[in-house]
């Protein structure tokens, strides 16, 4: 028996809208895979730590609704999110002579939906795909929104495309094989979405963190399906990340230049994007947006998440040459996803010097 109800979100896109499930046993529910494109054949792409765990189950699944089922499993890790891993992907498509009715399904987290989700976009100029995330992060985030893409030595998803999945299958259940560091890194994705959008949310996971840790499905059930809730809001408004989808990315100017500067894989993005958020607390006080107790109460939950709250000591030259080459930099200017009031995020610059006085203040 389902420990919690089955949950469905729209993503009201047009042409292109889907469902997001959220509950428990939906890897193996035959319902979790109906009405979707059919093809004669499918490609699971997943990596050598999920595969193991889960791709057979959604082989026998699919197995109802194709006529052969594929499977690549991909090296574990951000630092294999290249192209050198992305075209196993082709390979496997290729050698197969799958179609353009070929679907994609992604088994893993954000790395695996980022990757396969790109691969679908441009083979054959693009191919069903559907997410089924085996992460936290994944669950509430990376999945949702069509943000498809691969890193390059000098930034994060530099290269990738907007390429919407047909479906989100969120199965509760598979994340109790999740190591307690990947939990902590979903976690900071969950979190993001209190100072940005909903301030009850925030009250909520302060105090439900330590049910969320323990892997309670009531408390996990909720916490994915108010993420996905907000983020359906924001990229059905911005679908291109044109302004208000920006938003998103709290934390992640700072998060993806520790990142690049540690080199892919050292710290996990939620690790990341966690101490991100303090620097950009920070950041927000100090420009006066919030009140001056705002970053202490984020340093508190980011680490009671069982995050890091100290930013690595790199050059402070080298945190300035990174977060210039992040994706909202205008003109060489950095732009920073910033808290103007609890519940309100906002983009926009920051004094050089100001910034500077953050990176010291925040680094070990």
């Amino acid at each position: 028996m389902n420990a919690v109800p089955t949950r469905e979100l729209r993503i009201d896109l047009g042409e292109r809208s889907y469902d997001i499930r959220i509950g428990c046993g939906l890897l193996d529910a035959p319902e979790s895979w109906s009405g979707l494109p059919r093809a004669a054949q499918a490609l699971i792409v997943s990596n050598t730590t999920v595969a193991p765990l889960y791709a057979q189950r959604l082989h026998t699944a699919l197995a109802r609704h194709h006529e052969r089922v594929l499977q690549v499993a991909l090296h574990d890790g951000e630092a294999h999110k290249d192209w050198a891993t992305l075209n196993l992907i082709f390979d496997a498509l290729l050698e197969n002579e799958c179609d353009r009715r070929t679907v994609l399904y992604a088994l893993g987290g954000g790395v695996v939906g980022d990757m396969a989700g790109f691969a679908a976009a441009c083979y054959m100029r693009g191919v069903p795909f559907v997410q089924v995330p085996t992460t936290l992060l994944a669950q509430v985030d990376s999945s949702v929104g069509g943000k498809t893409a691969i890193n390059h030595p000098r930034g994060k998803n530099m290269i990738g495309a907007f390429y919407q999945p047909r479906r989100v299958i969120c199965d509760l259940d598979v994340l109790d094989t999740l190591p307690q560091r990947e939990l902590s890194a979903g976690l900071a994705e969950v979190i993001k979405y209190g100072p940005i959008a909903d301030p009850a949310f925030l009250d909520w996971i302060e105090a439900n963190l330590d049910a969320l840790r323990a892997l309670d499905k009531a408390a996990l059930s909720h916490a994915v399906r108010r993420s996905c809730e907000i983020k359906a809001a924001v990229v059905a408004a911005d679908e291109r990340e044109s302004d208000l989808r920006a938003i998103l990315n709290f934390g992640h100017t700072f998060g993806h230049a520790i990142e690049a500067g540690l080199g892919y894989g050292e710290w996990l993005h939620g690790e990341a994007v966690g101490c991100g958020m303090v620097m950009a607390s920070e950041l927000s006080a100090r420009l006066g947006l919030v009140p001056a107790e705002f970053p202490a109460r984020m340093r508190r939950l980011v680490e009671r998440a069982g995050l890091p709250v100290r930013a690595p000591a790199l050059p402070e030259e080298q945190w300035l040459a990174l977060m210039r080459l992040d994706k909202k930099a205008l003109s060489g200017e950095i732009r920073f996803v910033l808290i103007d009031g609890l519940g309100k995020a906002v983009q926009r610059g920051a004094p050089e010097g100001l910034v500077r006085e953050v990176i010291r203040a925040c680094s070990a």
